[in-house]
């Protein structure tokens, strides 16, 4: 089996996060998003791995290379416009050739056992298996409709109530979908929809097959999902403190502190939080809940709860910030010297805020 990643599309939603890089790459607990699902498919025991690549590409090649430091074989594959996932596996027929595969949307994490998945698959001899998990709203997703424990129908964003089980973008197919997509027309997003190609498999008297997930799944599409993601992922976070924290330092819960970080006397550290290598916290500033802290940042003061801060920032203010995803490099100041109520930021790459 192989597996196809995709990491295209213009990350529109995300905006202006994405202005200067490739969604895929946000960092989830430190670690870019794109890399989850590059470890599901490697836990499934697959070795050759095809990462499809839009016209934002920064961070891609440069983190995952030809896949040799992990084991196992990556072919890039371009796609220079988004023209749907059906799109996406037809251009990657040569890569993929006579093999079943799996193919997982990069922005999406779901915490469910990829090696059982794939072996259901693989026992079941279905022409497909879809990843399905219940929704409070079903129009924003691809659904299926399920009778008698059968699907009997596939629609992507339905405009009416079909069903509350939403596709997961994790898809099993065999080499028998590639004429199916051929004889597709583009859909009234101007994409080649997959929900398509696999509801033909099943009017032709394919078999098709679900697998409703066990544990959580997060489409990551808008900042506020990224937060509920760094969330679930937290939540099952090991503490590792390797950096320095030092005495009059408060650190309870769940943490992981890098190499080279400083947490000084008088800061706070509340579980679930990540900080990464060569940060430092300052006297009274206090981080977390639920916050992930990058690589090389400082926070001076500040209150941080529920918010994504990426590498190289600097948040030097006595303000109470939430709920918030700041970009790399930037720099939040303030000469103010009481808490606002709560300061909520959604910041590109380089920003600077004076308060």
């Amino acid at each position: 089996m192989k597996g196809l990643l995709l990491a295209g599309g213009h990350g529109t939603r995300l905006r202006p996060l994405t202005y200067t890089g490739n969604k895929h790459m946000l960092p989830i607990a430190n670690k870019p998003m794109l890399m989850y699902g590059f470890e599901h498919l490697r836990s499934a025991g697959i070795k050759e791995i095809g990462i499809v690549l839009g016209p934002l590409q920064e961070g891609i090649i440069d983190s995952f290379g030809d896949g040799s430091k992990f084991n196992v074989r990556i072919t890039y594959i371009e796609q220079p416009d988004p023209r749907g996932i059906a799109h996406a596996v037809l251009i990657s027929k040569k890569f993929l050739s006579d093999d079943s595969f799996a193919v997982y949307l990069g922005d999406n994490l779901l915490k469910e056992s990829m090696p059982k998945l794939a072996k259901e698959f693989q026992d079941s001899g279905a022409d497909a298996m879809v990843v399905v998990s219940k929704v409070k709203d079903p129009s924003r997703f691809g659904v299926v409709k399920i009778q008698d424990e059968k699907i009997v129908k596939l629609v992507e964003k339905p405009k009416q109530f079909l069903s509350d089980l939403a596709l997961t973008g994790v898809y099993f197919l065999r080499p028998s979908i590639f004429p199916v997509i051929e004889t597709l027309k583009p859909s009234w997003r101007n994409e080649l929809e997959i929900t398509e190609a696999i509801q033909s498999i099943l009017e032709k008297g394919g078999k098709v097959t679900y697998h409703t997930v066990s544990g959580w799944w997060k489409d990551t599409g808008r900042p506020e999902d990224i937060l509920e993601a760094n969330q679930l992922v937290l939540n099952d976070l090991k503490t590792s403190i390797k950096g320095n924290v030092e005495d009059g330092a408060s650190v309870y819960g769940s943490v992981e502190i890098a190499e080279g970080t400083v947490i000084r006397r008088g800061a706070s550290i509340r579980g679930p939080v990540a900080i990464g290598e060569g940060s430092e916290i300052g006297d009274e500033a206090s981080v977390g809940p639920f916050s992930s802290i990058g690589s090389r940042v400082k926070i001076l003061g500040a209150e941080i709860e529920n918010s994504i801060v990426l590498d190289g920032t600097t948040i030097s203010c006595k303000e109470r910030i939430m709920d918030s995803i700041i970009g790399k490099n930037s720099k939040i100041v303030s000469n103010l010297n009481n808490r606002s109520a709560v300061r909520r930021f959604v910041l590109g790459e380089s920003s600077f805020v004076s308060l």
